[in-house]
């Protein structure tokens, strides 16, 4: 249905924006799906996270992936983390684009003093806070939203260190109209995205292949995940799929967004094959060692 990005600096209000963006929309349709994704619901520490590049990198994917597994047109979800790099907002954007549903951007936008002394008065009651180098790392390296791009529009913007947020907001007002509208052909204020050609599954003119073909793909796509995740066969770089099926040979850590894409471009290029030539395979295994060796001939050595 739609993904929002909550996105300011540290200490900056974000957390208690997505609490009073999930109980407006709540008050305003209650039968909504709303999940909020955060470190917190990932047990993942504020200081941990981001004590150095590679380690932020990380968490980065981390969330990433768990938004790329949870968008669907049936629910609302709320990336509530810093958001910071407007290459990272651009990513979530087009996890959005290939699902096809609306996003937009809550941005709070607070002062950096007001935002250094909340964090210290964190600090001071024990509550989850930025060690002060951690802090002034993440605040000078924010790159703050544009709304003329496209992965930062619609962008709704709050003033909590002036305003204030409580859930009768304006903003969030605006926010949960944009969010719940129902869209015909005559909407004009609500977009929503629509996947390209790249991101589009391939459509075949036999509706069994297609069936199997996507069955079988996403059980190879779900088997690596599941070895990676586990270290099984890592330590031979192989990770087996039956007694007669091809061996993944893999030569890198790979994650589920780019076996997503791998996935979708398998899909596409095997339906515009079987226009000029045989069609594709109708059972699993089949299916399986095509995409195989596809993905071989792309992560291999």
């Amino acid at each position: 249905m739609a993904l929002v990005v909550i996105c300011g600096q540290p200490c900056s209000g974000k957390s208690a924006a997505a609490a009073f963006l999930v109980a407006a929309l709540c008050s305003s349709t209650p039968d909504l799906t709303i999940r909020i994704i955060d470190e917190s619901s990932l047990h993942l520490g504020r200081n941990d996270s981001y004590k150095d590049m590679v380690v932020e990198k990380n968490l980065r994917g981390v969330l990433r992936s768990e938004v790329d597994r949870s968008v669907s047109r049936d629910s609302i979800i709320i990336v509530d983390s810093l958001n910071n790099i407007k290459g990272y907002r651009y990513e979530l954007w087009c996890l959005a684009r290939a699902s096809g549903i609306r996003y937009c951007v809550l941005f709070c936008d607070t002062e950096v003093d007001h935002c250094k002394e909340w964090n210290s008065k964190r600090q001071e009651k024990g509550e989850p806070s930025y060690d002060n180098n951690i802090f002034e790392d993440l605040a000078r390296r924010f790159e703050k939203p544009v709304r003329r791009n496209r992965w930062d529009s619609p962008l709704f913007e709050l003033f909590p260190s002036r305003d204030g947020i409580v859930e009768s907001s304006p903003v969030i007002a605006e926010a949960v109209s944009y969010l719940t509208k129902k869209v015909d052909s005559k909407t004009r204020d609500v977009k929503v995205l629509q996947p390209t050609i790249a991101t589009q599954t391939a459509r075949t003119t036999e509706a069994n292949s297609l069936y199997e073909m996507d069955k079988a793909t996403q059980e190879v796509v779900s088997a690596i995940v599941e070895a990676q995740s586990c270290g099984i066969g890592l330590a031979m770089n192989k990770i087996s799929l039956g007694p007669d099926l091809p061996t993944i040979d893999l030569q890198r850590s790979i994650g589920l967004p780019e076996l997503r894409s791998l996935r979708r471009t398998f899909i596409k290029l095997a339906g515009q094959y079987s226009l000029s030539g045989p069609p594709p395979p109708t059972d699993a295994d089949s299916a399986k060692r095509m995409f195989v060796d596809y993905l071989n001939r792309e992560i291999g050595a």
